[in-house]
C-alpha cells in the first residue's frame, strides 16, 4: 500500500527542522572559538561532531521527492560527511570539521531555513 503523501510530506518537515537545529546547534557551540580552540575542547569538539551526525542522518529520512525539489542542498554531501565521522570517528580531523563550520552549515541553515518557511501545507496534486 502506498504511503500517504501527507505523511511523507510531515515526516519530511519533521527531518527538515531536526537538520536545521542540529547545525543551529553546531554553530552556536562554536561561537566564540577558534579552529584551535575547538580542537584542544573535547566536549565541544563532541557536541559539534555530533550535531552534524544528526545532520547527516537526518537527512537520509527526507524523501527523494523532498530532496529533488531542494536542489540547493548538497544531500550527498551531508550524507558523506556524517558518514566520514561515523565510521572514521578514529581519524576526525578538527580543522576539517571547523571548515565544515565556516564553510559548509552556515548556506546549509539558510536553505534549510528557506524551504522550512515555503513548506507546503499539503502536497501537490499530482495531474
Amino acid at each position: 500500500m502506498p504511503r500517504d503523501p501527507a505523511d511523507i510530506l510531515r515526516e519530511d518537515q519533521i527531518r527538515l527542522t531536526h537538520m536545521v537545529e542540529s547545525a543551529r546547534r553546531a554553530v552556536r557551540i562554536a561561537a566564540g572559538l577558534t579552529a584551535a580552540t575547538l580542537a584542544a575542547d573535547e566536549v565541544r569538539m563532541l557536541a559539534v561532531v555530533k550535531s552534524i551526525e544528526i545532520i547527516g542522518e537526518a537527512s537520509t529520512k527526507v524523501s527523494t521527492a523532498t530532496q529533488q525539489r531542494l536542489r540547493a542542498i548538497d544531500w550527498q554531501g551531508v550524507r558523506q560527511m556524517r558518514n566520514r565521522l561515523i565510521h572514521g570517528y578514529d581519524t576526525i580531523d578538527p580543522a576539517r570539521v571547523w571548515d565544515a563550520l565556516l564553510i559548509d552549515v552556515p548556506p546549509l541553515i539558510a536553505e534549510l531555513e528557506r524551504a522550512l518557511v515555503a513548506w507546503p501545507t499539503s502536497p501537490p496534486h499530482e495531474t
